[in-house]
């Protein structure tokens, strides 16, 4: 019985490991604000070329 309750909590272990990692690729990110767009950080009034 006790090497069943610690199998049991040796795969929930791992599971929650996996799940609290992610698998997320940071040089792919979804987010667009990530990177200003062509119009910001210009002075305001003068144009962009």
């Amino acid at each position: 019985m006790k090497k069943f309750i610690s199998l049991v909590l040796a795969i929930a272990s791992i599971s929650t490991l996996f799940f609290v990692t992610g698998c997320a690729d940071p040089d792919e990110s979804t987010i667009p604000w990530s990177r200003p767009k062509d119009w910001e950080g210009g002075v305001p009034g003068m144009g962009s070329n």
